[in-house]
């Protein structure tokens, strides 16, 4: 019997910890609530430094290419800046070599300008002329410039500028250049000054 008795109460005290009070159910759904409202909190919280150390990142970026931006511009400027100072230079020397060169000319011609002023031997004048002008020919040569033939040429638009017109003395100058007032020039096998010339003209005009 007492045996018995001690079962009846062991399975009453398990009955009576089985059995909850309201009380007890609301204290564990504030618990749960707590719960999930401090997982919750933990979440936004990991969001919010993601979206930040994101927005961070971002920032960072930005400023290095604003940084390298800033660089190539002041770069770009530099390069100008150099461009048009060396541009200037060489539109100011651009004759240096050639007016060196022509200095020797320059010498040989007042020298010959001395002798015409005591010297009796036209002879040897000229030929004195003629070797300074032979100098500053070959000099200008040497540059790149150069005459063309326009005389028995057929007229050429690219080259020439015509005159005036004469009666050509033969059918076969028609259209042709039959003189030539100026000479025309190369440099460096480029125009640079047109040949004055006079072109024949048809008889039967």
């Amino acid at each position: 019997m007492l045996k018995t008795k001690n079962n009846r109460t062991m399975s009453e005290k398990t009955h009576e910890n089985e059995v909850k009070t309201p009380q007890d159910q609301n204290n564990e759904n504030m618990s749960d609530n707590q719960t999930i409202e401090n997982v919750s909190e933990n979440v936004d919280l990991n969001e919010n430094m993601t979206d930040e150390s994101a927005i961070e990142k971002l920032q960072q970026e930005v400023a290095s290419w604003k940084d390298q931006y800033v660089r190539l511009v002041a770069e770009f400027d530099n390069f100008k800046k150099r461009s048009f100072k060396e541009k200037m230079e060489t539109i100011q020397t651009a004759g240096k070599d050639v007016m060196l060169s022509l200095l020797d000319v320059v010498d040989d011609s007042e020298r010959a300008e001395k002798q015409l002023e005591t010297a009796t031997d036209v002879k040897a004048l000229k030929e004195g002329m003629q070797l300074v002008f032979n100098k500053l020919k070959h000099t200008l040569q040497q540059k790149g410039l150069k005459s063309f033939d326009s005389i028995g040429q057929a007229f050429d638009v690219e080259k020439h500028e015509a005159v005036t017109e004469i009666p050509a003395p033969s059918k076969k100058m028609e259209g042709k250049v039959i003189d030539e007032l100026q000479k025309g020039y190369l440099l460096n096998d480029k125009l640079i000054r047109y040949a004055k010339v006079v072109i024949g003209k048809s008889n039967e005009s």
